[in-house]
Formats: structure tokens, C-alpha cells, sequence
């Protein structure tokens, strides 16, 4: 019992030391508690001003800058000027003559006078047909000339004696008219022979193969040594006329009733020709004629030009870029095409008024180059916008860039840009 006791007394004793021990050690967590309550507070505060103040910062500065700054911009006058109208189209060119040389006469091709792609002219010997049966045929010929000619001779000393005999009444007039009539036969007999001459020596000359136009000589067809026959029909060669030289073109049927006037006054429309890209110019000439017919399939009519082309420039059946001067507007009023904007409404450009870009409807003319014409919308007094057009609205305020050096509005554009990257 008595362990039990002091058992008791001990669990006693024990719990009543447990208060004052613990005190020394809670009262330091509480202090510690609040003093990181209070820094969490002093933190929290600090931010709060701060973010306050950062957005203060911009709307302070936004309060000294101007809303809506004005844009530098590139201007230029609108102006007076003859406009051309020029006709684009695309062209071949095509030689003037073109004679595919075939014999006249069948023989042995016995020579050839020329060299492939040789500039021959008219008259010059470009190949040689056996010419010995021909001189046999003129022989022939002669000769029967020869025998009428005596025949007709006798024919006529007859008819001479005949005819005095008559007039001494000495023989009938029957036979002396049977004697006129043999005379006459043997007349036409000579004009036979006469002609069967000029045949055969026209057909001599038919040996001897001449140019008939001046150009450039093919490749050759028929070699030496071959049989020849007038009859044929692929030809010795082909010549093609390239001084002058022609350039056939479409255009829309639409544009005769410019052309057609133009050409019933004589005028001389030229013709200017580049190549396939557009870039080489090659040739200057001008319109010939216009084809008698519209092809219906495409709506389109044919346009022949020539041209001297004295620097062999044109090719026959060479592709070629053409631009036709078909007539010339006067006094327009033109401005860069890099002024003219397309909305909605249409076509515009933003004129310089009071130091502000104005919107203009306009209706755009004629193009030539990097310039519009200008048919309704401005008087030719004006200024209008160039550069920046994309920023601009109706009545936005502007300054006019000065080449060389940065507008204001262009500065203070990068400043904020800086200003807003630092942010």
C-alpha cells in the first residue's frame, strides 16, 4: 500500500511541474509568430504601393505625350502630262516574203551555187540543172526554122509566077489563090518554129536556178547529182525576206475603233518589240495593216507591223513582246500609282489639306509605267500621300517627311517603342 502511495505522490508532484516547465518554452513560438505575421504584412504593403505606383508610372507619362501623335509621311503634287496609250500584246515574227525555189525544168541538178544560211539577193545563181538537152530542143527548133523559111521562100516565087501567068490570063485564078494559101500556111509554120525557139532557149535558161527575192537562204533540200523535176514540191531550198521583216499581233476587237480612225488618217503608229521577257527591247517599226476579219473564237483581230530590221534583230517565227502606241492623251492629270488606294467605295488617295491626309475618291485613267492617269477626282492641284498610306485614315494628322532626315513623329514612335520593350 505504501508503494501505491508514493506512486500516487510522485504522478502528482509530476504533473504539477509540468506547467511552470513548459512556460519557458511556448511564450518564445509566440513571440516569434507575431513579428512574422507583421513582416508578411510590411511585405504584402510594400508590393502593393510598388505595383501601384508602376501603373501610375505610364498613365503619368501617357498624360504629357499627345493621343494621337501625327504620321510622317512621303507626298508628291499631282501634275500635268500627255498620258500615251499603249496596246500590249503578244507577237510572232514573220518574214516578209517567204519562196520555197523549186525547178522549172526537169533534169540532173548538175551544181549548187550556194552555202546554208547564206544572204543572197535577187538574181544571184543558186543552183545549175543539166543544160545539154535544151541546147539539142533550141537545135531542133532552129533547124525547123531553117526549112520553113526556104519552104516559104519557093512557096512565094511561086505564087509570083502564078500571078503573072493570071494577069496574061494564061492560068486559072484557082491556082493562084491555092498558091496565096501555101504561102500563108508556111507563114503561120514559121511563127511555130519562131515560138518552139524562145521555148527551148527560155527553157535553157531555166537551167540556171536564180534568187527571185533578196534573203537568207535555208538549208539545203536536194543535193548535187539527184534528178530535178518541175513537178516537185518539196523545192532546192527555202528563202526568207528579213530586210524588212513583219511582226503579226492580236489584239481585242474592242480596240479598232481606236486603231481603225488612227489609220484612215495615214498616221504612222510605231510599234515597239522586246523579247520573251520583256526586258530587251529589240526593234522599232510600224503598223501596216489590220486584217480584214475578227477571229469570232477569240474576239480578237490580226495586226501586221514591219520593220527594217537592217541589225537582223527579228527572227523569223521569233516570240516577241509587243507595245503599240495607238494614240496620246493630252494635258492629264497624273499621280505615282503608289497613291492610288482601293476600299470599299472604290478607288481614293489621301490629299494633303491643313496638315491632315484627306481621303479623295478618284477614277483611275490610263497606266504608263509607275503613273496613273487621273479622269475624275482631282484638279491637278493637289498633293497627295505616297508613303504610309497603310497608317492613315480619313483627317489622320500627318507630317511630311523630309528626305534625309527622320520626321519627329518617327522618333518619338521609336522612343516608345524603346519605352515599351523597357516594360
Amino acid at each position: 500500500m505504501a508503494t501505491e502511495a508514493d506512486t500516487h505522490s510522485l504522478s502528482a508532484r509530476t504533473h504539477a511541474a509540468t506547467p511552470d516547465a513548459e512556460l519557458p518554452v511556448a511564450a518564445p513560438r509566440k513571440r516569434a509568430r507575431r513579428w512574422l505575421i507583421l513582416g508578411a504584412a510590411i511585405v504584402l504593403v510594400a508590393g502593393g504601393a510598388l505595383l501601384l505606383h508602376q501603373r501610375a508610372a505610364p498613365a503619368t507619362g501617357a498624360a504629357h505625350r499627345p493621343q494621337n501623335p501625327p504620321v510622317p509621311v512621303g507626298v508628291t503634287a499631282a501634275t500635268h502630262r500627255d498620258m500615251p496609250v499603249h496596246l500590249a500584246a503578244l507577237g510572232s515574227v514573220t518574214p516578209y516574203n517567204t519562196v520555197t525555189v523549186r525547178p522549172r525544168v526537169d533534169g540532173q541538178l548538175m551544181r549548187v551555187a550556194f552555202r546554208e544560211g547564206q544572204f543572197v539577193h535577187r538574181g544571184d545563181l543558186l543552183a545549175e540543172i543539166d543544160p545539154r538537152p535544151f541546147h539539142v530542143q533550141l537545135e531542133q527548133a532552129e533547124g525547123q526554122l531553117a526549112k520553113d523559111q526556104a519552104q516559104l521562100g519557093n512557096a512565094k516565087t511561086q505564087l509570083a509566077r502564078y500571078q503573072l501567068l493570071l494577069s496574061q490570063d494564061s492560068i486559072a485564078r484557082s491556082n493562084v489563090d491555092e498558091q496565096a494559101s501555101a504561102v500563108a500556111q508556111l507563114e503561120g509554120a514559121l511563127k511555130v518554129d519562131q515560138a518552139t525557139i524562145n521555148s527551148a532557149r527560155l527553157n535553157l535558161t531555166y537551167t540556171h536556178v536564180t534568187s527571185p527575192i533578196d534573203g537568207r537562204v535555208g538549208l539545203r533540200i536536194v543535193d548535187a547529182g539527184n534528178i530535178v523535176s518541175a513537178a516537185s514540191t518539196t523545192g532546192l531550198v527555202v528563202i526568207t525576206q528579213i530586210e524588212p521583216i513583219a511582226v503579226v499581233f492580236t489584239l481585242p476587237e474592242d480596240t479598232l475603233r481606236v486603231l481603225l480612225p488612227r489609220l484612215r488618217d495615214k498616221a504612222k503608229l510605231p510599234v515597239d518589240v522586246f523579247d520573251r521577257s520583256g526586258a530587251t527591247h529589240l526593234a522599232t517599226g510600224v503598223v501596216e495593216t489590220v486584217d480584214n476579219q475578227i477571229d469570232q473564237g477569240t474576239g480578237t483581230v490580226r495586226v501586221k507591223a514591219v520593220f527594217d530590221n537592217k541589225d537582223h534583230a527579228l527572227f523569223p517565227l521569233q516570240f516577241v513582246n509587243v507595245q503599240l502606241l495607238a494614240d496620246t492623251k493630252l494635258n492629264q492629270v497624273v499621280v505615282p500609282s503608289v497613291a492610288i488606294q482601293h476600299g470599299p467605295q472604290g478607288a481614293f488617295v489621301y490629299v494633303v489639306a491643313d496638315g491632315k491626309a484627306v481621303a479623295r475618291p478618284v477614277v483611275p485613267g490610263l497606266v504608263e509605267g509607275d503613273t496613273t492617269a487621273i479622269d475624275k477626282g482631282l484638279d491637278g492641284t493637289e498633293t497627295v500621300v505616297t508613303e504610309s498610306t497603310d497608317r492613315l485614315r480619313d483627317g489622320s494628322r500627318i507630317e511630311v517627311r523630309v528626305p534625309g532626315k527622320p520626321g519627329a513623329g518617327a522618333q518619338s514612335g521609336g522612343a516608345n517603342g524603346r519605352r515599351r520593350r523597357q516594360s
